[in-house]
């Protein structure tokens, strides 16, 4: 991966209990390793416990509470998996409103596995290519997504994938599309 190519980026990561582990710790290394600064946020206080294919895995510190999190700070938004973490966001009015402060403000947006839960309950899938844990597809398509079963999906500001083994190809594009958004933005505080 491109070192600096996400230089002086701020990227939230949106978690609680429940998120997969390795679908955090190895995006959120990847950001870093481009050099942007991740900050993970939580309705959580101090931290948050991860899942680790099937069973709880490590704490990881929140940098940011929900409460006080301001989405107009970041350039970009993680959304990782695990079946608990989506689900209980989905169902925080706050988070959800955090999720749609970047899709309506066109922010890339890099979700994996179960994190469209959340982008489907901001409202913004309708009419996005995506794909996901494949038990979403019908979430995804009732809510106006094209579903398609591949490993990373590009589609305008937003990045999907299916699950861990898919995290090298994750990786990839999020870093491209964020480094890409963070160019067209340079252009346009230009013009």
């Amino acid at each position: 991966m491109a070192t600096n190519t996400l230089q002086g980026k701020k990227v939230a990561i949106l978690v609680t209990d429940g998120f997969e582990q390795s679908e955090l710790l190895e995006p959120k290394k990847a950001l870093e390793q481009a050099g942007s600064k991740t900050q993970v946020v939580s309705p959580a206080n101090k931290k948050v416990k991860g899942w680790n294919h099937t069973e709880w895995g490590q704490e990881v510190p929140v940098d940011v509470p929900l409460d006080s999190a301001n989405p107009e700070q970041f350039d970009a938004l993680l959304l990782p998996g695990g079946v608990m973490n989506p689900d209980h966001l989905r169902m925080n009015p706050k988070a959800v409103e955090f999720v749609k402060h970047f899709t309506d403000a066109g922010k890339p947006v890099a979700a994996i596995c179960h994190g469209p839960w959340t982008l489907i309950e901001a409202g913004a899938v309708r009419g996005r290519t995506m794909t996901s844990w494949p038990s979403l597809k019908t979430d995804l398509k009732n809510a106006g997504a094209n579903w398609v079963d591949k490993e990373v999906v590009t589609d305008r500001f937003l990045v999907t994938s299916r699950k861990p083994d898919d995290i090298p190809a994750f990786n990839r594009e999020m870093i491209r599309l964020f480094a890409e958004a963070s160019e067209s933005e340079a252009l346009r505080k230009t013009a």
